[in-house]
This record gives C-alpha cells, structure tokens and sequence, in this order.
C-alpha cells in the first residue's frame, strides 16, 4: 500500500511573547493509502496541532511532512490552500453549517472556490449524490435549524467530501452528540473507509472512538508514545438512508 501521509520529526513551537511553548517535539509517523487511523490523546497532549500541520491549515517549526509524495511543509500559503482543496476534506465537532442555507448548498460551498470545470447542474448532482450517501435524500432542502445533530454532522461530512479528497481529516466528530447518533456517524466513516477508499484520521481523546479505526497513534506530550493496529469496533446501531436521525 502506497503511504500518503509521511511526517518525519516534526516540531512545533509557539512563541508567547518572550517564551517558546514547545507543543510537538519531534513526531515521526506514516499513515498508508485507505487507513482509517485514530490519533488520540488528552487535552493539551498535542493531537490537534498536529491536525492542523497534516491539514495544511499549519507549517511545523522543523521537520518534513510528505503528502501524497510532495514536501509541503515550506511550501506557501497559496500553495497550500490549493492542496487543502483538492486533496483534503475537513469535518469537525461543532458543524461549521451556514445557518440559513440548506443542506444541498451547503454541501456544494467548496465547489465554489474550485471546480472551475464543473456546470451549476454537475455541482448539484455531485451535492445531491453525497446527501443521498450519506442518508440524507429526504432533507436536501432543509436548513441546519431544521435538522438534529447527526443530520448536521452528516451533511458536513457531504460537504467535507464533495471535492473528492484523498484525506478526511475528522477533529472529535462525535463530540457534540449523544451516543447513539455518535456510533451512527462512526458507522458511516466506517463505510466511507471500506467502500469508496477514502483515507480518513479521527482526532480524538475518547477510547471509545478510537476503537472504530484500524490503527490508534496516542500522543502524549508532544511525542508519538505508541502506535497500535486493532479490529475496529463495528457500531451496533447501523441505520439505512431511510432512518437517519
């Protein structure tokens, strides 16, 4: 299997006024083609700047980060936006929905800033298949107000998605729902994972949510403290396109 992601001692180091605030301290991991991996660790333990340098929503002090075969650790801000379009969808806890937008267009926003190529008619169809997919066929023209939490984090997975990225990158996606809906969603990452090959990393402190990824990389003070292959946890609640919450 091909590696996507390579990072190789990266360091990461905030400056607060006078004093450096060591938050990584020299990571070095790789994660393959179509992983479905779950970085965890608790608060402050580094797991979500490390998001954010595999996000390319952020640069490492020192180190090299390999994605997809490209050094882009140094590369420039530009640049950057252009790959976090192409090649990595976002999902995080609190939703980040348009409130007064319906599902279906908030799901085609990013294909505003990037598909230059793609008719009004094909943005729609490609918005309308993700809804569809991830079960929401029936609640295309409904607004965020209008829809439970799990239906708003499914329409941002949609949305995450609609560029066709290579990388889902998922900051406690279950964070803001109740256990049921949350096991639905870890269902869904599942079968987005097995079924259309996406690789997709869960940043999370919760075991729990850990234990439906096929590989568990703990933080711990900003140094990778283990790496572990596991049998992913199947949801026992599994719900069809027709019994979304």
């Amino acid at each position: 299997m091909k590696s996507l992601i390579e990072l190789s001692n990266i360091t990461k180091t905030y400056q607060m006024g006078q004093v450096s605030v060591p938050v990584l301290r020299g990571v070095s991991l790789t994660i393959q083609q179509e992983e479905l991996v779950a970085v965890m660790g608790t608060s402050g333990s580094g797991k979500s700047t490390l998001m954010n340098i595999v996000g390319c929503l952020d640069r490492p002090s020192s180190g090299e980060y390999w994605l997809d075969g490209n050094e882009v650790s140094q590369m420039s801000r530009r640049e950057l936006a252009a790959i976090r379009n192409w090649k990595i969808g976002f999902c995080f806890q609190q939703f980040n929905l348009l409130r007064r937008t319906t599902a279906i267009d908030n799901v085609m926003m990013p294909l505003a800033y990037s598909s230059k190529d793609l008719s009004d008619r094909e943005c729609r169809e490609r918005a309308e298949n993700l809804l569809e997919r991830v079960g929401l066929a029936e609640r295309m023209d409904h607004e965020p107000t209008q829809l439970s939490g799990g239906q708003q984090q499914r329409v941002a997975i949609a949305r995450a998605l609609v560029n066709q990225p290579e990388l889902l990158l998922s900051d406690e996606p279950t964070g803001a729902l109740d256990s049921r809906t949350a096991a639905e969603i870890l269902e869904l990452f599942q079968q987005l994972n097995e079924e259309e090959k996406i690789t997709i990393v869960l940043v999370t402190h919760d075991a729990e949510v850990a234990s439906h990824a096929k590989r568990t990389i703990r933080i711990r003070d900003g140094l990778l403290e283990s790496q572990e292959s596991t049998t992913p946890h199947f949801a026992s609640h599994i719900t069809t396109a027709g019994d979304v919450r």
